[in-house]
């Protein structure tokens, strides 16, 4: 082979069986490490299969393998759309999916342009920005089952950088060994995965650091279908039965489709209880909110806080105007409603506002899956760990948690968790940090926007030049990828 061939930027592009192994590859990678602690740490071979895949020889040949990947990821972890959505499932795991596959298109023309180098070095940023804009920002959100996620049993990653965090330093380890020699990577990758696997089960946050020293609230929680009033007092008379020295009771979103009805603030007055449980609040006939209510011992409404995130596609009220944090006796605690406490943007808010716990009415049908609760679950793990507060989560079903501040779980019930009631200490102590990504996932999202707006210019320019070619509609160096 000839020197000028040596040095074609395609010389080391990945064959189609090539990239066929590393999708595989990748999806495997993935599946374990949410479905196996131990085998968490796999989350870094999946980063790093996704972004081999930017080596296939042309930017559409690295488009639909990274959508096969999406697919293949998103279809078995997020079946549960079925369950809700039936045949609108299809888009909607067409939609998540096309997020892998443009971070590989995009990182695809970034080699082909600039070298391995450059696209090592965007790569990161890459990945945060998309992952950050289709979880946080356009309409059709989606904050759920993310590589962040797969360290919930012991979130010692996401304490450090939080959940957007945890894919950006992946990521950067991952395009560190993507630009070592061929002969090196298998080397490289098994210290990656050592490497990750001793800070998850080293780093205090993993579950043994105690909490700071705060107000300890004795709380207890009650998980039941919507029922009649009369039901109900007589469930909360029960919780406190097991639960005497229960202060403060949590119950589920929609408990009630008013404001909280007679019976129940009689309730409080009569037990000297708070009582936080979700009801519809009225804006005029056929608008309302969706709010979490807070019922104090004199049987009066003491706070509210409506949902900040409706739940798409659902008649689930109006957004909140604002949010705020309950300056309760024991301290400031944040209220947040169900798919609410997946939104890093909505628990910043609480951070800011000082909150030193979270109090989590939710749903979760039970007809979801069992899947769709265990994700759920995962995100009150992760949220408690990088926020630095304890989170206390009911639904009507599913499984229950009461999370310390590292995000160990305290108590909780195994799915399908029906009719539980649990209880346990609500430990306060600082208020809520904000995590490393706060606002490195906002810059990932700014530069990935440039990058992407660049490298479409060139590609538009390069369709106008007539020596177009592989695919690309931009000229490439003379480099050899590594």
């Amino acid at each position: 082979m000839s020197a000028g061939a040596a040095q074609h930027p395609f010389a080391s592009a990945l064959s189609p069986g090539q990239v066929a192994v590393a999708g595989v590859v990748a999806v495997a990678a993935f599946h374990l490490a949410y479905a196996f602690t131990a085998c968490s740490v796999l989350m870094g071979l999946y980063l790093f299969c996704v972004l081999q895949l930017a080596r296939a020889r042309t930017t559409r040949g690295a488009f639909y393998p990274g959508l096969a990947v999406g697919l293949g990821v998103y279809v078995p972890q997020a079946d549960f759309l079925w369950n809700i959505f039936n045949v609108g499932a299809f888009s909607l795991w067409m939609v998540l999916a096309f997020w892998v596959a443009l971070f590989v298109a995009l990182a695809r023309m970034c080699w082909a342009r600039y070298g391995p180098a450059a696209t090592a070095l965007a790569a990161p940023f890459l990945w945060t920005g998309l992952e950050y804009f289709r979880s946080e920002l356009y309409p059709l959100r989606f904050a759920w089952i993310t590589p962040g996620y797969a360290f919930s049993p012991t979130p010692a990653v996401g304490a450090v950088a939080g959940v957007y965090g945890t894919g950006f330093l992946l990521m950067t380890l991952v395009a560190v060994i993507w630009l070592v020699p061929r002969r090196l990577v298998a080397l490289g990758v098994s210290l990656l995965l050592a490497g990750v696997g001793a800070f998850v089960h080293l780093h205090p946050y993993a579950g043994d650091a105690a909490p700071p020293a705060g107000a300890t609230i004795r709380v207890a929680g009650v998980q039941m279908e919507p029922a009649l009033e009369e039901l109900q007092v007589a469930r909360l008379d029960e919780v406190l039965r097991k639960h005497p020295a229960a202060e403060l009771v949590l119950m589920s979103e929609y408990c009630f489709q008013t404001p909280p009805p007679e019976p129940i603030r009689a309730w409080c007055r009569r037990n000297k209880r708070f009582l936080v449980a979700g009801g519809k609040e009225p804006i005029d006939g056929k608008r309302f909110y969706n709010t979490a209510f807070v019922v104090g011992p004199s049987g009066d409404v003491v706070f509210r806080q409506p949902k900040c995130r409706p739940v798409q596609f659902f008649r689930d009220g109006m957004p909140a105007p604002d949010q705020n944090v309950w300056d309760s006796r024991w301290g400031k605690i944040g209220l947040c409603i169900c798919y609410d406490l997946g939104y890093r943007r909505v628990m910043d808010r609480l951070t800011q506002l000082g909150a030193q716990a979270i109090l989590v009415p939710t749903l979760d049908e039970l007809d979801w899956g069992r899947r769709e609760h265990e994700h759920h679950a995962r995100v009150a793990r992760v949220r408690a760990a990088e926020l630095g507060v304890p989170i206390f989560r009911v639904g009507i079903a599913g499984i229950p948690q009461l999370v310390d501040a590292t995000g160990r779980t305290v108590a909780t019930a195994a799915f399908p968790g029906q009719d539980v009631i649990l209880g346990g200490e609500l430990q306060l102590g600082r208020p809520a940090r904000l995590p490393l990504d706060h606002w490195l996932a906002p810059l990932s999202v700014g530069a990935t926007g440039a990058l992407w707006a660049w490298l479409g210019l060139l590609a538009w320019r390069g369709h106008r030049a007539p020596n177009a070619q592989h695919g690309l509609a931009v000229p490439l160096r003379n480099e050899s990828p590594a």
